[in-house]
């Protein structure tokens, strides 16, 4: 089974740079994206992918033009579940949950915690209530979560750690809540297949910072350990332009 995930930074904007032509070579069974910015109305999705067999399920955010996530499925899911059950946290279409029988699959976009850090105690709040949403899936099979987590984990997550100490993504704070979410017993697929430096899913959008490759790694999937003997790769695809983030993806047996 191949999952992809991407931040599309605005579904509108990236169908007008090759957006389907991605799906259709992609060719992976389930698409989550995050950063839709839309409603599913408004993207015209609907009748573009259908024949392509792909149910759209899609989390639109109250406010218009804001955040989003949507969710791309030639496998039917047994239940669909948008938000997590808490209407502080549920105002902002941020989150997707699937059961596709063997693992629940969680689309997340995870809130920046913005310059001057002006929102990390909610984003503080946002991480406390996804893991206590992790650790209810968890009590019934194992999960796979994925999407723009906007935390780069460790130093070898951005190519200039040491300038961004104390920036949003990358706070004590919010690795050490990231840090929490993997101890309930998750692990990094990427880092599983790769430990070297260099790889990253989004690039600021200035001063070449994408062609000179100055990124952060704050795109993931993670799965239960249990799932760990099942995985068979998973990859960052830099090559894949529209966005200022690029794809992930996730194979599992």
């Amino acid at each position: 089974m191949k999952l992809v995930s991407w931040n599309v930074n605005g579904i509108r904007a990236v169908l007008r740079k090759g957006f389907l032509d991605y799906v259709a070579d992609a060719r992976a069974d389930v698409i989550c994206l995050q950063e839709t910015r839309a409603t599913l109305e408004q993207s015209g999705l609907d009748s573009l992918l259908a024949l392509a067999g792909y149910r759209i399920i899609w989390n639109a955010a109250r406010k218009p033009g804001y955040a989003g996530t949507a969710v791309l499925a030639r496998i039917e899911p047994a239940d669909v579940r948008l938000g997590l059950g808490v209407r502080s946290h549920d105002q902002e279409g941020r989150l997707i949950t699937l059961d596709l029988g063997a693992f629940f699959l969680v689309n997340c976009y995870t809130p920046n915690a913005q310059r001057g850090l002006t929102r990390l105690a909610y984003r503080l709040k946002w991480d406390a209530a996804f893991r206590r949403h992790l650790r209810q899936l968890q009590e019934t099979k194992p999960v796979v979560f994925c999407g723009d987590l906007n935390v780069a984990h460790k130093e070898i997550d951005l190519a200039r750690p040491k300038e961004n100490v104390n920036n949003a993504g990358f706070t004590p704070q919010e690795r050490r809540s990231f840090g929490r979410t993997l101890g309930l017993g998750f692990v990094d697929t990427f880092r599983e297949f790769c430990q070297e430096g260099g790889h990253y899913t989004w690039w600021a959008q200035f001063a070449g910072a994408r062609a000179r490759n100055i990124g952060w790694r704050i795109d993931y999937f993670c799965a239960s350990e249990s799932l760990r003997p099942r995985l068979v790769s998973a990859t960052i695809e830099p090559q894949v332009m529209g966005s200022d983030h690029c794809p992930v993806t996730l194979a599992i047996d």
